[in-house]
């Protein structure tokens, strides 16, 4: 991750003429604007539609006398247009001169990386590209829980569970130390081989939910055949306790997709960091474009951290930016119109940094009560953090955050009435992970299809066999290959989240 500078500042050079254009979008249910767009956007502070020498920093004053056609001291759009005249936003100081392009790219315009097709090195600092996933057949057809729960209310919603979707329950010991036992893995695997999985719902207890019993049980799902990939669909079925579990499990039942009844309500919420650091902005934007093309507003919180006080910002009426009072003090209530929004949506898109107990720049505490019925795909770091970990403790995360011992936010998300949530363990890579997910609910695919997909082609892009899955304990540390295998997808995963989205007239 590249280090962020303080402040940043505009430089036009005599390069002018030939320099990257800086775009971006005020309304990103438009095309992305041109760079007069941009320039007005960013200082026409009194929305008059001219610029005069009062408001350019020092940096453009030159702008003005070059495409000041008039000479009269003032600037228009259309003049600005016919110079030709491009802009670039540089950080001070260091990363090599590297510019700090805003841009809004369109969905299709994005590179598909796997193991030959790696991203450039400005894509990867925007995490702008996307994960290239593709289907992998599974060749049984049987819904199976697997679980080391044994209280007996846990046990009644499994059943319920099961008998919905004509499944059967597998019971382990301790799903936290199955990894440690090659005859209980041999095992579970057969039993699984036997049954024909298709769907498979790991139902860990509170305590057995760990990085390494997510691993263990992908090192099973790899190796149900000769191939090194997941031969099932998985999902994570946990909750803090039995009467949040039921509701979980009650609320897959009921869960209906996308429909005329039910119509998709999208919400995103990104943090800007600093003012340099504006690649989750910029995958609000991605979101704001892509669902306008499908008929639906995408109403957006930017939340803005201490570094960001000058940094860009998206305006629209359905644009809220906020700001953190300190570095270490994160949102805990929504501005009001962005509640109701908030609301009222079905999918909530979150994109930004994390640790236990913040995501994004929202603080744990801050999350909403009723998360009823939600599909949230949160791309922060620890977002899933488990409250045991079998991997050293790490004191910084990436952002430069304290971690501390703290609810996690996809957990308290299920516990407030999501139904699906899509996090990480540990560290997160965002957006070009996240995406593949959203895209395959969006196709129509079952919650555990879009999650097996996802990860085989981390197994692949990190050429991983299973007997490399679980983590060591000599081999634990900061960076591990496996960090990319601790996605979590909590939900059913025969549930369907989204459904058609076909393209519908917007709803607001």
């Amino acid at each position: 991750m590249p280090r962020m500078q303080r402040c940043c500042f505009i430089c036009l050079t005599a390069l002018a003429l030939t320099a990257l254009a800086l775009n971006t979008a005020a309304v990103a249910q438009q095309p992305a604007p041109s760079t007069a767009d941009a320039v007005f956007l960013r200082f026409d502070k009194n929305k008059d539609g001219k610029l005069v020498k009062q408001e350019l920093p020092p940096g453009l004053l030159r702008l003005l006398t070059r495409a000041d056609a008039d000479k009269d001291g003032v600037l228009t759009k259309d003049e600005i247009q016919k110079s030709g005249i491009r802009i670039r936003f540089t950080r001070p100081g260091g990363q090599n001169g590297r510019s700090s392009e805003f841009t809004i790219p369109a969905i299709k315009d994005l590179m598909r990386v796997d193991r030959d097709t790696r991203p450039t090195r400005q894509a990867m600092i925007n995490s702008a590209f996307v994960l290239k996933t593709q289907p992998h057949a599974v060749q049984g057809d049987k819904y199976v829980i697997v679980t080391d729960h044994v209280e007996p209310s846990y046990r009644e919603s499994l059943a319920r569970l099961a008998g919905h979707r004509q499944g059967v329950i597998l019971q382990v010991d301790d799903l936290s130390l199955l990894y440690k036992d090659p005859q209980a893995m041999e095992a579970l695997r057969q039993k699984l081989r036997d049954v024909g999985v298709r769907y498979v719902a790991i139902a860990p207890r509170l305590a057995s939910f760990r990085e390494n019993m997510l691993l263990g049980m992908w090192q099973i799902l790899a190796t149900l055949d000769d191939d090194p990939q997941l031969d099932a669909y998985p999902g994570v079925l946990l909750a803090s306790d039995p009467q949040k579990f039921a509701a979980l499990i009650e609320r897959s039942i009921q869960h209906k997709g996308v429909g005329k009844a039910n119509p998709l309500r999208p919400f995103a919420i990104s943090q800007v960091r600093t003012a340099t650091e504006l690649r989750s902005l910029q995958k609000a934007g991605v979101m704001r474009k892509m669902f306008s093309a499908l008929g639906y507003a995408t109403p957006t919180l930017a939340i803005y951290g201490t570094q960001a006080r000058n940094a860009l910002k998206l305006e629209a009426a359905d644009i809220w930016n906020v700001h953190c009072e300190t570095r270490q003090k994160f949102v805990k209530q929504l501005p009001e119109p962005a509640a109701r929004e908030f609301h009222k949506a079905s999918l909530v898109i979150m994109h930004g940094h994390g640790i236990p107990g913040m995501s994004c720049g929202m603080d744990v505490d801050g999350i909403p009560r009723d998360f009823s019925g939600k599909v949230l795909l949160c791309g922060s770091c620890f977002s899933a953090a488990p409250a045991v970990s079998d991997l050293p403790a790490m004191s910084r995360a990436p952002g430069g955050y304290t971690v501390g011992q703290r609810d996690a936010f996809a957990q308290r998300a299920i516990d407030n009435g999501a139904t699906v949530v899509f996090a990480h363990m540990r560290l997160n890579s965002g957006f070009p992970h996240l995406f593949p997910v959203l895209e395959s609910w969006m196709a129509g695919q079952s919650v555990g299809q879009a999650y097996q997909q996802l990860l085989n082609a981390l197994i692949a892009l990190q050429d991983l066999q299973p007997d490399q899955f679980v983590v060591r304990p000599q081999a634990a540390g900061r960076r591990l290959p496996q960090n990319r295998l601790l996605y979590v997808v909590f939900g059913d995963p025969a549930l369907t989240p989204l459904g058609d989205l076909s393209p519908k007239p917007k709803t607001r």
